[in-house]
């Protein structure tokens, strides 16, 4: 039986056991997020151009940011009371009400919603770092954050009352402000490191559940056609196989969903630099699955245009500079000869950042 309320304890505290795996909720949560992406994204398939993507980007920026900011306090702390699962309920609702407001420009009236909830996203942050004051441990990492995302939150808030161009310059301010406090509370990590296991697992199943989404883009493509040439099968497997290489060079290449320990500060920023590399990696996936439905489709229906290159060689840089830092950040203590191992076994066995 959940209780109402609980003392929130240190995740690596109270289970130092490497199999530690994400609960139904978590993964609850992080389909409302994906479904939040996809949402945000739709209008791209539409207008599939440099436009559109600066819409998309800073929206998804903050999608994607939110997500990480509770990733990163879930796999820290261990808590599933009826208080945390009442935050969550209220988090995935002000999530939703991000997506039906990030449909049109920055400049648009609904841009305002957008602001209010994302501040309201960041209030309940702040509310789960707040529980975490009686742990004597995570104080300072508690003060950090309570600080650095209190102030961005009152600037998001503030900003839906403003007029478009200065509520786009404090949505700066706001969001430099945002993503400053990890690395200002990058000390405490040491003292307070996510868990091992679980946090690289939340990321992984992430990239997993938009690989997923893109997967369903080729299906779209697929059944656009109304006569199945050779041409739109090539597309549509040719596609498949890019989806497979993105997976393969995540997830058996260089093992970014592998168990990671914060021993130093170096590895603590190895830990924050490999997390914010996920955005462009998100970002590209994005790109490139409606740019592989608008493959399928153009196969039958109307020929490749400049832009659909262009698209496709910004998510594909985007792609490889992400895989590319996310790499480098790992530091794999693999004997040489040793062979690929099972999911299970990667998730177990100790590895370090450094």
């Amino acid at each position: 039986m959940t209780l109402i309320l609980s003392r929130l304890r240190l995740q690596t505290a109270v289970d130092t056991r490497s199999d530690r795996r994400v609960s139904w909720l978590e993964l609850f949560f992080d389909l409302v997020f994906v479904a939040a992406v996809a949402q945000v994204a739709e209008p791209l398939r539409e207008h599939y151009g440099p436009g559109e993507l600066a819409r998309l980007a800073p929206l998804l920026l903050l999608i994607w940011w939110a997500w990480t900011g509770r990733a990163m306090f879930a796999t820290r702390f261990d808590a599933d009371d009826g208080v945390q699962r009442a935050l969550t309920i209220f988090e995935m609702f002000a999530i939703a009400v991000m997506a039906a407001n990030a449909r049109e420009s920055l400049g648009s009236r609904s841009s305002a919603g957008f602001a209010a909830a994302y501040a309201g996203v960041r209030v309940i942050l702040l509310i789960h770092y707040l529980r975490a004051s009686g742990i004597r441990e995570a104080r300072d990492l508690m003060k950090a954050h309570v600080i650095g995302h209190g102030v961005a939150a009152a600037l998001w808030l503030g900003s839906a009352l403003l007029p478009v161009t200065a509520r786009i310059v404090v949505w700066m301010a706001a969001f430099a402000l945002d993503l400053a406090t990890p690395w200002a509370a990058v000390d405490h990590s040491v003292r307070t490191p996510p868990h091992p296991a679980h946090l690289p697992e939340r990321f992984g199943l992430f990239t997993l559940i938009l690989l997923g989404e893109s997967v369903v883009a080729v299906m779209k493509g697929i059944e656009s056609q109304e006569t199945w040439s050779v041409t739109a099968a090539s597309s549509a497997l040719v596609g498949m196989g890019i989806l497979f290489a993105i997976w393969w060079w995540y997830f058996d290449r260089i093992g970014a969903a592998g168990e990671r320990r914060i021993r130093t500060r170096a590895d603590a920023v190895r830990m924050q630099v490999w997390s914010d590399a996920h955005f462009p990696l998100y970002l590209s996936i994005v790109i490139i699955g409606v740019g592989i439905r608008r493959m399928v489709t153009a196969a039958t229906h109307e020929p490749i245009s400049s832009g659909d290159v262009a698209m496709w060689l910004v998510g594909g840089s985007l792609l490889i500079a992400a895989m590319s830092t996310i790499a480098a950040t790992i530091a794999r203590n693999d004997r040489p000869g040793l062979k690929t191992r099972a999911p299970q076994e990667v998730m177990g066995r100790e590895s370090a950042w450094g």
